[in-house]
């Protein structure tokens, strides 16, 4: 356990004190929770829903990325619109400060443990026979790790942690009926390039103001962004390069090989790379030309957080992203001989 020894009283923002001392008292749940929260920031995200991708199918990619896009974007606007503070510290130690500038209810970080971990449940259990009681418990021991951990570093209280869950199982249970309907019409409707791009930009634009910075407006823009470039090489795909199959046929989960797993690992490492790569060639060009364009320095942190840069360098970054992701790594790992 972390045990608070000092705390600061000066605000650095609105809502955040000084960082607080603490001394750890328990490694283990230390480390635990430190890692189960990362298991709710940008680095898991486009690590683990590409991987589903290069290593899984199509089906179960498609499912987790409309609906971790769909939920987060309720959680993060529900956030900006609710105002709801996060703990008081003293007493609690926060252990987090990028996060301490927005707002608590929901935790988006239990928003997404939810919808991912039951989303991939609800999806492989109908394309791979295996006992559905250790997904389930798979499901729910990766959520309460995540959901604990925002309890454990002091970022939210338990009625945040409670909504977040409760709202990602509530719009699971009502997109659900509706899947089979929202995967047809992604792939099909000639409109839906348009509606992948236009949509989330809209929402971005759009996202609601704060008396002062907050984060949370460039994480919705970098989810929706990932998102649209995913979804729209999926409709791209399914038109001009290979039709994904109309019947989905329940298979055996094949033995697990050590083969298999360094396969597995080798995929994803160079589609890692390839996402890093991206992330810095098109981040670092984005940024130099909006900022050309309003006459700003690219190492102006207030002039970056400006609405007219944030939301387009952040949108064509991760959509490129998502892009590369579904398309450039793909073709690299065929050329490289690991399909």
């Amino acid at each position: 356990m972390c045990q608070c020894s000092s705390a600061g009283d000066g605000h650095v923002k609105k809502g955040m004190r000084d960082p607080q001392k603490y001394v750890v008292k328990n490694y283990f749940y230390y480390y635990l929770f430190r890692f189960s929260a990362a298991m709710g920031q940008e680095t898991f995200y486009i690590t683990f829903l590409p991987f589903t991708y290069w290593n899984f199918d199509y089906y179960v990619s498609r499912r987790l990325i409309v609906m971790w896009s769909m939920v987060m974007y309720i959680g993060q606007v529900s956030k900006d619109i609710l105002k709801w503070p996060r703990p008081c510290s003293p007493p609690v130690v926060k252990l987090e400060t990028r996060a301490d500038a927005e707002y608590g209810m929901p935790s988006t970080h239990a928003m997404s443990a939810i919808s991912i971990s039951f989303t991939f449940l609800i999806a492989t259990m109908n394309q791979y026979k295996y006992p559905f009681e250790l997904g389930l418990l798979a499901a729910f021991i990766f959520s309460t790790l995540v959901c604990g951990s925002r309890l454990y570093t002091g970022m939210h209280t338990v009625l945040d942690v409670i909504g977040g869950s409760l709202i990602a199982a509530v719009l699971i249970a009502l997109a659900y009926p509706a899947w089979d309907c929202i995967d047809h019409l992604m792939l099909t409707s000639p409109l839906f390039p348009v509606f992948s791009i236009g949509l989330p930009l809209l929402l971005c634009y759009n996202y609601p103001k704060l008396d002062y910075y907050s984060p949370t407006r460039a994480d919705t823009t970098t989810i929706l962004g990932a998102g649209a470039g995913a979804t729209i090489v999926f409709w791209l795909n399914h038109h001009y390069v290979a039709s994904y199959p109309k019947e989905i046929l329940q298979r055996s989960i094949p033995p697990v090989t050590v083969g298999m797993v360094v396969l597995a690992l080798a995929r994803f490492m160079v589609g890692f790379c390839i996402v890093l790569v991206t992330r810095h060639v098109i981040k670092g060009i984005t940024l130099k030309v909006l900022c050309s364009h309003y006459k700003v320095s690219t190492k102006d942190l207030e002039a970056r957080r400006r609405l007219e840069i944030e939301v387009p360098y952040k949108f064509i970054t991760y959509s490129s992203i998502g892009i590369n992701a579904i398309v450039l790594v793909p073709l690299l790992h065929e050329f490289l001989g690991l399909n």
